[in-house]
């Protein structure tokens, strides 16, 4: 966006739920730090095929070149016959995802089932690129098929180095999990669904398994779980605000762009965006957010509380209370209550990230109109993402243009506005409307279903209107919802199952709760692979 066995038949001991550290004396992943854990990991090369598909007129030209694809593996709990488990890396690079195996979701999971974790970096992400830079032309193979082939093709021919029984860890001859969170979770679940069979589950945490053109949705986690007081003053700043671009009224709004210390902006969509900063969006954001809030401590990020504080503020000093009546006169002498706040918090946060006053409107600090921008060609994680956006992802930050709807994000915001950076970015290569959302679609959007396909989502998730207990899954759906392969957390945020502290038992309760459920899941998935691969090999003795 974009992402958390029967012993008899195997020879696995199964550990306690409680994570131990008895397996690392003897075997160890590079440096260790105070906890016992892997510090650092080394870094392997896969040769990945480019153009998994060389028969779709998809991506002609087609090419049979391949590229250097990074992952990571941890084996300290691993033992012979153990399950595998895969990691999804995202729309990020490799070393951002190493948590996950230090002491979050894989280690966990690892250390339940004496497995071993893997993390494979996403395609056009990190240091997996398959060019030197990303052309449009070049950035045709960058589609969620491609991803997922990737997954199927790793599992099926990597041979990890220095592990005892490398011949033998493939899909095809052990059963390989996968986790993704995220954009990396509905890939986790794509997977699942296009090779089943051959990948034997997987836990897709906060995975936008349906997608749209655009996405007001984002902000009612925010709506509805935030401070009241501080999102109700934001909504009447920006129906304010809105009536002000509405009538046209050009002096108004040029003085509050300099309230808030933006006024040489001069796309009044740039500054709804700026503006809305402290609160995030789909697509940009430079500060901490509500999506950045988190159980874990080492992730956490408190700056949506400050920036509320500082808009709810009762007793602010007299150069901040005053703020709020400065355009009474343009609102039939209604205060704006709350602006001082608001914009003292942006001034002296968000303002300050540009290196330089006169740099404001240009694509260096808030702007975004610059066409030359955005057809720059040299790898970047901006690039890569805004191109699957533009092309089958959507989820456009955008505010419900219905009036009478409480919003956090100026009406100015639409689809128009991010449809713009694409065209800018890769021509004719998008649809000049919008994404084709059929190629995203096409895996079952909140219909998605796969055997040993687990679903684990959080209630105050930005995100969760696009995933699998979002309100606007069909009916069908719903009554599909209480089965074992589901899990929503209430008071839970963005993939918030997949950190952890080595220590379960000392976990927030809910969780701790998640954490154990997920065992479970991979523990029944693990017995059916046993069952059904002893009954296979009994037939081949008969």
């Amino acid at each position: 966006m974009k992402l958390l066995a029967t012993v008899a038949a195997t020879g696995i001991a199964l550990a306690s739920a409680a994570p131990t550290l008895e397996l690392l004396t003897s075997r160890q992943v590079g440096p260790v730090g105070d906890n016992g854990r892997p510090t650092n990991y080394t870094v392997y090369s896969f040769d990945q095929l480019i153009d998994h598909f060389p028969n779709s007129s998809r991506y002609e030209p087609h090419t049979n070149a391949t590229f250097s694809q990074k992952y990571v593996f941890d084996n300290t709990y691993y033992k012979p016959g153990g399950p595998i488990f895969l990691y999804i890396g995202g729309e990020t690079s490799l070393e951002s995802r190493y948590s996950n195996l230090q002491t979050g979701i894989i280690q966990i999971l690892m250390n339940a089932t004496n497995g071993l974790g893997i993390i494979l970096e996403n395609r056009y992400y990190g240091q997996s690129y398959p060019y030197n830079t990303s052309t449009t032309e070049e950035l045709r193979f960058l589609t969620t098929e491609q991803t997922i082939a990737d997954n199927a093709y790793f599992a099926q021919h990597v041979k990890l180095e220095g592990v005892s029984d490398a011949a033998n860890l493939t899909a095809t001859q052990r059963p390989w999990i996968l986790y993704g969170g995220s954009l990396a979770g509905a890939q986790t679940a794509f997977s699942l669904v296009d090779y089943e069979g051959l990948l034997w589950g997987g836990i897709a945490s906060s995975a936008p398994v349906h997608v749209v053109h655009a996405y007001p949705e984002w902000y009612l986690p925010i709506q509805k779980f935030g401070p009241s007081d501080c999102t109700t003053r934001i909504n009447n700043i920006i129906d304010k605000m809105d009536s002000l671009v509405k009538q046209n009224n050009t002096e108004a709004i040029q003085q509050l762009k300099d309230i808030f210390g933006l006024g040489t902006l001069s796309d009044i969509r740039d500054f709804a965006m700026t503006i809305a900063f402290p609160l995030g969006g789909p697509m940009n954001y430079p500060t901490y957010t509500w999506q950045e809030l988190n159980w874990y401590p080492a992730y956490d990020h408190r700056d949506f509380f400050e920036f509320c504080n500082n808009v709810t503020d009762q007793n602010p000093p007299e150069n901040i209370s005053a703020v709020d009546t400065m355009l009474a006169n343009y609102t039939n002498g209604q205060a704006w209550t709350g602006l001082g706040g608001y914009a003292d918090y942006v001034k002296n946060v968000v303002v300050p990230m540009c290196p330089s006053e006169d740099l404001i409107d240009t694509t260096k600090c808030f702007s975004t109109q610059n066409q030359t921008f955005y057809e720059e060609t040299t790898n970047s994680v901006a690039r890569s993402y805004l191109y699957t956006t533009c092309t089958e992802q959507g989820a456009y930050q955008a505010a419900p243009y219905d009036e009478n709807t409480p919003s956090l994000l100026s009406r100015v915001v639409q689809v128009d506005y991010t449809q713009q950076w694409c065209t800018w970015a890769f021509g004719d290569a998008v649809p000049p409307n919008g994404p084709n959302l059929t190629w995203y679609e096409q895996y079952g959007s909140f219909n998605i279903s796969a055997p040993r396909l687990a679903f684990i989502d959080g209630a105050q998730d930005v995100w969760n209107e696009l995933c699998y207990h979002g309100s606007n899954a069909t009916a069908a759906h719903n009554n599909l919802r209480y089965g074992e392969n589901q899990l929503l957390i209430t008071g839970a945020g963005h993939h918030w199952d997949s950190n952890g502290i080595l220590n379960i038992s000392a976990e927030p309760d809910f969780i701790r709760a998640a954490h154990e459920w997920e065992i479970r899941r991979v523990n029944s998935w693990l017995q059916e692979w046993d069952e059904s691969h002893d009954s296979t090999k009994l037939k081949d003795e008969l």
